[in-house]
């Protein structure tokens, strides 16, 4: 996680355009890319832009809800508020789920979005839409720009928000007229403000706890941790050897490959891994929030604190938010981790207990035998291991982001970048943004071909920008998702979730990138060397077996379960 540059206060300024201002404000502030679909709302913030194009990158995307998540891509990657630029009305309307991702994943975001002329408020204008009612429950804080001697403050405050506390969106909308006013005001850069530490007390209690467990289970979450932080909680978990799961797409925050690395609780975790959180006695909750996801729709512990809960996180309001903690330390998650790091237990006393969850995941792991030519499970395990160590992964919403999930690790040093909300059209873009982010990486996507569908056009801006992330299409002919439930609830009654597709292997060669089909195990390593090798933006499309709908299930097996018949 990157720092934003310091920035000096101007003691004297020059009399500047609000849209001038603005651009000056995001520079002040350490932007340095902006995702962007032009309106004519904000014309004066274009131009500019275009005054500060040495400084700042702007990102002309094609559709406000992937530009969003592309910003929010490079929020959750950086650390730093991932900055997007949408018109008003229908624009940031489209831009709303990006926000509603970034609150739900705590990805620090600024959003701003152009507004109508402030005389005509309240006659419901063209475009014309109450933002602060509008996004009030989906973000951090909503505010509206009208004077342009207030661009400096508020801006600066925008993004002190965004990081603060727990990490998320803020919304500033800004009026068309404001962006022409001129104003003589300097520049205001981030605040400089200590991160939350845990308190004097804090850290002896956890360790007095620690040493009385027998079945301790860690696991992490949240966003903004940097790479000091994370390496300090691993050599705490490590030499303690305490097994460790991550919350709901938080893979980047343990190595899957380590010894210690208990799989990921959340949608679609390992029966075995559920079990064994039911059956721990101390939860350490390092930076998650037991939401739904993590708790199995809150069915995880008892809420009034039955099994001992240790929960670490910079908002002292989600601590507690639904289970009582034995414990709970409202601490900056990497000075929590670098004030732990070197905590021991005397004679630790779980270590077959480390090892029964860790032979659980690997079992979880091994690739059981398919229908078919296509076993995606070996397949994936085949591309895992000739992918760079510094891949960055993400992925879409739906069940096969559960294959990757299951029989891949994420390593240390790669990233995993996926919609803890559950949005779909969220992988295409942000591995654009991702690419954009750091280009002398490799990205791969995971995304459905429904979810494809939602945003894959964004693939266009990756071409426009000159980057070439690798998205692997899973496409089986349907909402997977929803037709695994409705076979379980409606078994036998489809209903609206059958899908017609394209080739996307011609979608993509269209815009002049590279495509492959791959049909069988062996085809899937091949198909990606040669994605690298093009150097271009590249689809690989996977065509499954539509009867294996997830990957513990096929339809039939569904059917059979729900209606009590044998297949």
């Amino acid at each position: 996680m990157a720092k934003a540059p310091k920035t000096k206060t101007t003691e004297k300024a020059s009399e500047r355009s609000g849209g001038k201002l603005l651009a000056d404000a995001l520079v002040a502030n350490g932007a340095t890319h902006v995702f962007a679909v032009p309106g004519e709302s904000y014309l004066d913030l274009l131009d500019g832009l275009y005054s500060v194009r040495n400084r700042i990158e702007l990102i002309t995307c094609r559709f406000e809800a992937g530009a969003v998540h592309m910003a929010e891509a490079h929020g959750k990657l950086t650390g730093r508020p991932g900055v997007c630029i949408v018109t008003r009305g229908p624009g940031a309307c489209h831009a709303a789920i990006g926000v509603h991702v970034a609150q739900q994943d705590s990805t620090p975001m600024v959003l701003l979005v152009g507004q109508i002329p402030r005389e005509e408020t309240d006659r419901e204008s063209f475009q014309e839409v109450d933002y602060r009612r509008m996004f009030s429950p989906i973000a951090k804080w909503v505010t509206q720009i009208d004077d342009a001697h207030r661009i400096p403050e508020i801006m600066a405050h925008a993004f002190d928000v965004a990081v603060s506390g727990r990490p998320g969106p803020v919304v500033v909308a800004i009026s068309e007229e404001m962006q022409k006013h001129l104003s003589a005001v300097p520049d205001i850069g981030p605040a400089d403000v200590a991160p939350a530490h845990p308190a004097p007390d804090a850290i002896p209690k956890l360790m007095k706890l620690l040493a009385k467990a027998e079945r301790p289970l860690a696991v992490l979450g949240g966003s903004r941790w940097s790479a000091e932080g994370r390496a300090a909680i691993r050599d705490f978990l490590v030499a303690n050897d305490i097994p460790t799961a991550v919350s709901f797409r938080r893979q980047s925050l343990f190595d899957g490959t380590s010894k210690h690395y208990a799989g990921d609780l959340g949608v679609g975790a390992d029966a075995a891994l559920v079990a064994a959180a039911k059956e721990s006695d101390l939860i350490l909750a390092f930076g998650t929030r037991m939401g739904e996801p993590v708790s199995q729709g809150y069915t995880l512990l008892d809420m009034a604190g039955a099994t001992p809960l240790v929960q670490v996180h910079p908002e002292q309001s989600e601590i507690g938010r639904v289970y009582r903690p034995a414990l709970g330390i409202t601490s900056d998650v990497n000075a929590f981790a670098l004030a732990i790091r070197n905590e021991r237990v005397k004679k630790p006393k779980w270590a077959a207990w480390r090892k029964q969850v860790r032979a659980a995941r690997e079992a979880q792991a091994v690739a059981p035998e398919y229908e078919g030519p296509l076993n995606l499970a070996r397949a994936l395990q085949a591309l895992e291991k000739v992918l760079p160590k510094d891949t960055i992964f993400t992925t879409d919403a739906g069940n096969f982001a559960t294959w990757p999930s299951r029989f891949m690790h994420v390593k240390e040093a790669q990233e995993f970048l996926g919609p803890t909300n559950g949005a779909m059209g969220y992988g295409v873009p942000a591995a654009i943004g991702a690419a954009i982010t750091y280009p002398e990486r490799q990205v791969i996507c995971f995304v459905g071909d429904g979810g494809f569908l939602m945003t894959g056009q964004e693939i266009a801006t990756a071409f426009h920008h000159k980057v070439a992330p690798i998205i692997m299409v899973f496409n089986n002919g349907m909402y997977g998702t929803i037709r695994m439930y409705q076979e379980r609830v409606y078994p036998e009654r489809v209903s609206g979730t059958e899908l017609t597709n394209p080739d996307f292997a011609r979608f993509i060669e269209a815009f002049g990138g590279h495509g492959e089909v791959v049909t069988a195990t062996d085809e899937m390593v091949p198909a990606y060397k040669r994605a690298v090798a093009s150097g271009k933006p590249a689809i690989i499309e996977v065509r499954m077996n539509p009867q294996q709908v997830t990957n513990r299930a096929t339809i039939a097996d569904l059917r059979a379960q729900s209606t009590g018949k044998k297949k």
